[in-house]
């Protein structure tokens, strides 16, 4: 069994800059491949970034590319992704994910519950 919680979401002006956390538990190697997806409200869920095992690698959605940046702390077993310059349409829930290699769009082998992103205009 794997766990994974995030946090850091909240709401924030236009411009404005959050840092999401996600921590890792359980059934989980800390130099997995991990990735944050995003669903805004009646849209699929999509592709935000993607970190190698040891942070070597990282590949992003275009639509973040020059904004968010995603990081990792192996010792803490934490994935983190910092958004910078945020727009409305960055408005969504945020998911963290395991995955078993680290690409755009990995496939996920487990998924966190999310925490809420909210970017006002």
């Amino acid at each position: 069994q794997v766990q994974l919680v995030e946090s850091g979401g909240g709401l924030v002006q236009a411009g404005g800059s959050l840092r999401l956390s996600c921590a890792a538990s359980g059934r989980t190697f800390s130099t997995s491949p991990k990735a944050w997806f995003r669903q805004a409200s009646g849209k699929e869920r999509e592709f935000v970034a993607a970190i190698s095992g040891y942070g070597g690698s990282t590949y992003y959605a275009d639509s973040v590319k020059g904004r968010f940046t995603i990081s990792r702390d192996n010792a803490k077993n934490t994935v983190y992704l910092q958004m910078n310059s945020l727009k409305p349409e960055d408005t969504g829930v945020y998911f963290c994910a395991t995955s078993p290699v680290a690409k755009v769009a990995p496939p996920v082998d487990y998924w966190g519950k999310g925490t809420l992103v909210t970017v006002s205009s």
